[in-house]
């Protein structure tokens, strides 16, 4: 009797707890081709083991890729713009890295991306660092704070249209003075990077997640 995984329809063997092309778990046939049949403690253990996750090999294999990844991704890194891929490929990676230095051949999506979420964590905190000490160096060390004041005073001036003006004045609020000061700078800047980050955990929390789906289809599960 040929038995077919009924995620990706490739053949199980009888024997196989789980699909060995991408590692969904499979109930059991007896010799007569009953299924359904109680699992054994061997695949309640096997299960348990892939979900889990052993943390310190987990935050090692995060901390090396999350590093280089939070740095490239820094709003002031000239490849900033490709942020997303460099933060989902990172928390692939941790998984990877982390896979091999396990014997259970599976994980689950769910360990995965927790994995990632270490991941994205350790990235988001290098990146919004490396942004915040350039910031620093350039306004402060290279004396460049009014290039950056013309460039917001400028950005200010064309996305603040009269008709937003006037709608934000009913409301007692002059927008353009508030965004101008040093408190609006600052809170529309820090708005921006929490929102950013926001965002890097998040890809990195898919990038695990894919990390663990390529894992099972390229590792067989011991049991």
């Amino acid at each position: 009797m040929e038995i077919t995984c009924s995620r990706c329809h490739q053949t199980v063997q009888t024997d196989d707890c789980y699909c060995p092309a991408c590692g969904l778990p499979q109930l059991l046939y007896t010799s007569e081709g009953v299924a359904g049949q109680a699992q054994p403690e061997q695949w309640s253990e096997a299960v348990r083991d892939a979900s889990e996750v052993s943390w310190r090999p987990a935050l090692r294999a995060a901390l090396i890729l999350a590093v280089p990844a939070g740095l490239l991704c820094s709003i002031m890194s000239p490849v900033s713009i490709l942020c997303f891929l460099w933060i989902s490929a990172a928390a692939s990676w941790a998984v990877v890295l982390y896979m091999r230095s396990q014997r259970s051949g599976w994980i689950t999506i769910g360990a995965g991306a927790r994995i990632g979420l270490v991941t994205g964590l350790l990235g988001a905190w290098t990146a919004a660092a490396a942004t915040g000490i350039s910031l620093f160096v350039m306004r402060f060390i290279l004396h460049q704070g009014k290039q950056f004041d013309d460039l917001w005073q400028d950005s200010v001036q064309q996305r603040v249209t009269p008709l937003i003006a006037q709608q934000w004045a009913s409301m007692g609020i002059d927008i353009r003075a508030w965004l101008l000061s040093p408190e609006g700078r600052a809170g529309m800047m820090l708005s921006f990077i929490l929102f950013f980050l926001a965002v890097l955990i998040l890809f990195a929390v898919g990038g695990g997640a894919l990390g663990a789906r390529l894992v099972a289809r390229t590792r067989r599960p011991e049991v």
